[in-house]
């Protein structure tokens, strides 16, 4: 009956339009009052979730990536893409996704990366004979390749939700290899689809131009690599290397490009505090509910009903990943992550599944389902970007999740494409 109460509530809730957060805080409340447990519990729960030091490392990555969009980093990595594989067929949908790569080894946010990218690409695409759904569809699904690169946010909370006993370092580097994976079978659909529908390609810009544009995005690709360098080596953790990205992009948008105004500033810090806000809430929420569900056993009668299923850990990854996926169609990616967490992660691990591994899998296929109505935030986003209802673009989106859904069985059965990094700089 505590899991009718404790599920029941929450879909309840969330039919209802009640944000994910206060769902899953009421159906916490509400099932420890049937158990007859203090109240409190709850929010000390909720407290616990996000008193955790290395979540401060999200609120300063959020803050950077604000800082980058408004101070105009964004425009010259899109002024790079643009220059290397815009004359490529269907030009602007390959700048597009080699955008989202660049700039998603900046914000590690998909949401961060479909707002920028998106609102500087569709318009772009849309003047040069385009179909919008075309330039929705590839904006929305590549904005999820910055879910894998660092300084991924959804990778530093799967830690978290693990127990804080996965290196965040090894995360960073092992979704790297399946990043630039999911981009390449983008790009691959975004050419066929191009061709098909017979978008023009555009005219390469010349050596000489190309490395001007490069050497204006120079600052921008030199943060990739203090994120992903400085964390990887230990010269500082994922939190300090944070507060240096703020302090890089403050650096360079104020001096070197002069482009960050004072009304610039205000929104960027603004913006930052308030996406902060809704993410810890989120968070504390889900680890409150979290921890109801290890109470009530639940991830030990999921381990004893799959091995009760199949013993052969193909069937169960497989089971695993259809589980995440419907899931993911109705509930945002980071509550989930922290609910799923400490219910899969023990029985991948039974299973002989790495747990650096099993966090590439659920962060890649969550990150699908931030694609999938109802609750597809991306999706969202990258159609208020355009104008264009969500009906008329899940009508030609799906070769673009095929592909991901490709990338995800890949990365799924063949480990050594995650674990060969960390292990590369393990050693």
């Amino acid at each position: 009956m505590e899991l009718w109460i404790l599920f029941g509530t929450f879909a309840g809730l969330l039919l209802i339009g009640t944000p994910v957060a206060i769902c899953l805080g009421a159906a916490s409340l509400a099932t420890v009052l049937y158990l007859g447990l203090p109240p409190l519990i709850v929010f000390q729960r909720l407290n616990s979730g996000v008193s955790v030091f290395a979540l401060m490392a999200i609120p300063f990555f959020i803050y950077a990536g604000d800082l980058m969009v408004r101070g105009g980093i964004a425009s010259r990595l899109v002024a790079l893409a643009s220059a290397m594989v815009g004359h490529f067929r269907g030009g602007l949908g390959q700048v597009n996704i080699a955008a989202s790569t660049l700039f998603g080894g900046i914000s590690g946010s998909a949401v961060a990366d479909a707002s920028a990218i998106g609102g500087l690409m569709i318009p772009q695409m849309k003047r040069r004979g385009y179909d919008v759904d075309y330039a929705i569809n590839v904006t929305v699904t590549s904005s999820i390749i910055a879910l894998l690169l660092p300084p991924s946010h959804n990778m530093i909370i799967y830690s978290i939700s693990a127990g804080g006993q996965i290196s965040i370092a090894d995360l960073f580097a092992a979704g790297i290899v399946p990043g630039l994976m999911l981009a390449l079978a983008l790009a691959m659909v975004a050419w066929i689809v191009a061709r098909r529908r017979g978008y023009a390609t555009e005219p390469f810009p010349g050596w000489r131009v190309l490395a001007v544009i490069a050497a204006a995005a120079v600052p921008g690709l030199i943060l990739i690599g203090i994120i992903f360098g400085g964390v990887r080596s230990g010269i500082f953790t994922a939190t300090e290397s944070s507060c240096i990205a703020i302090v890089y992009a403050l650096a360079i948008t104020v001096l070197v490009y002069r482009s960050m105004s004072l009304s610039d500033f205000i929104d960027a810090t603004l913006g930052a505090v308030r996406t902060t806000a809704m993410v810890l809430l989120v968070i504390g929420c889900a680890a409150a509910f979290g921890w109801l569900l290890a109470y009530l056993r639940v991830p030990a009668e999921i381990i004893a009903f799959m091995q009760a299923v199949s013993d052969n850990p193909i069937v169960i990854l497989l089971l695993i990943n259809i589980a995440l996926l419907l899931l993911g169609t109705f509930m945002d990616m980071s509550p989930l992550i922290v609910i799923t967490t400490p219910i899969f992660l023990p029985v991948a691990v039974a299973f002989g599944v790495d747990p650096v591994h099993f966090g590439v899998i659920l962060v890649l296929n969550l990150g699908l389902g931030l694609c999938t109505p109802p609750v597809g935030s991306v999706l969202f986003v990258g159609c208020a970007v355009a104008g264009m209802p969500i009906g008329h673009v899940l009508r030609s989106i799906w070769p673009f999740y095929l592909a991901g859904i490709a990338v995800l069985l890949i990365v799924t059965f063949v480990p050594a494409l995650s674990l060969w990094l960390p292990s590369l700089f393990g050693g």
